[in-house]
């Protein structure tokens, strides 16, 4: 080899090769640095979301139901209990609450992870209204034997359990519903929240920037859902990177994105609803509007009763424990003999 040849194989001379084809090809070069920077931030976080699962193993069963895989945990006996927790959370969120052994008491307790939430699957065949939601835990309560029961849906879960009780009355005997979304309204912030489920797009934010985003907003939200509260020490038990995961992002962007047009579905529907019904509240939600939400449901479902916690917030069930549990109760009394 020459010396000329060397010369032009030197990283002084690949380093000034670099620097003139950055300087005349600047776009490419920062598409490039871009996409680098994303492919380091997916494998990240596909190491923290394996990391979660290994650190958060499952707590209770499992049983597949129409192809999907759902975990559940299953406490103590008398008349069944199904707890469906809100958009973005996962069984321990009752767990944590002491909502779970309270209840287990006096009831036959089971709580499910909703599909693409905690352990249970998700599959991008099926678009995850309540109404599919609600076929889905009608089946796996078929399984288990569950042929009535008294539903306690939070937040998006109670758009769940009222799509179950409007398609299965007779296994719906009793509804309680929490700080639940029921009639459309103006809401910029689902629009936003919804981007991670857009399709192509949506799957590179949610495996790049959206966990990344999340981890920082997290104070934030916690601050949001709580208030005016404080988050309670017991959530800190609640596993915070199981749901900074991508998968569980997506489902989370998806449930944000139907929040709306599942609103305007059932609108119209709630009075068809005959069961004893409980609805449970805090009057100061800074994330749902109770007025416009909780007290319009009350009003429009005539056996209903309406219970708003002073001072509570959106996580009704963290904060005021009792006050669900006692609505639990009240429904449970008031439910006919089953037949």
């Amino acid at each position: 080899m020459t010396a000329a040849y060397l010369r032009t194989r030197s990283p002084r001379s690949l380093a000034n090769k670099a620097r003139t084809i950055a300087q005349a090809h600047p776009y490419v070069m920062a598409a490039a640095a871009t996409a680098g920077a994303l492919a380091i931030s997916a494998l990240v976080n596909r190491r923290l979301a394996r990391n979660a699962e290994n650190d958060n193993p499952p707590a209770g069963q499992f049983l597949e139901v129409n192809g999907v895989r759902l975990h559940y945990v299953e406490r103590g006996s008398g008349t069944p209990l199904v707890l469906l927790h809100g958009n973005g959370s996962m069984i321990q969120d009752f767990e944590t609450s002491g909502l779970i052994d309270l209840a287990a008491r006096n009831y036959r307790v089971i709580v499910f992870d909703r599909p693409g939430f905690g352990h249970s699957d998700r599959p991008r065949n099926v678009v995850w209204t309540p109404a599919a939601q609600a076929e889905l835990i009608n089946g796996a309560l078929h399984r288990l034997g569950v042929p009535h029961a008294i539903v306690l849906g939070h937040s998006w879960g109670a758009s769940v359990a009222v799509a179950l009780a409007l398609t299965y009355p007779n296994l719906v005997q009793g509804l309680v519903l929490a700080s639940g979304y029921y009639y459309p309204t103006l809401r910029p912030d689902v629009v936003a929240l919804s981007a991670p489920a857009v399709p192509l797009v949506g799957d590179i934010l949610g495996h790049t920037i959206s966990p990344i985003v999340s981890r920082i907003m997290w104070p934030l939200l916690m601050t949001k859902i709580f208030g005016p509260r404080s988050m309670p020490k017991k959530f800190e038990g609640f596993p915070k990177e199981m749901a900074l995961r991508p998968s569980q992002i997506r489902a989370s962007a998806a449930e944000s994105a139907l929040m709306i047009p599942d609103a305007f579905h059932y609108r119209d529907e709630y009075a068809n609803l005959k069961m004893p019904l409980v609805i449970v509240a805090g009057d100061e939600d800074r994330l749902v509007d109770i007025d416009t939400q909780s007290a319009r449901l009350h009003s429009d479902v005539p056996q209903s009763r309406f219970h708003r916690v002073p001072g509570a917030g959106h996580m009704i069930h963290q904060t005021a424990t009792g006050v669900v549990m006692s609505a639990i109760n009240e429904v449970a009394i008031a439910r006919p003999a089953p037949g």
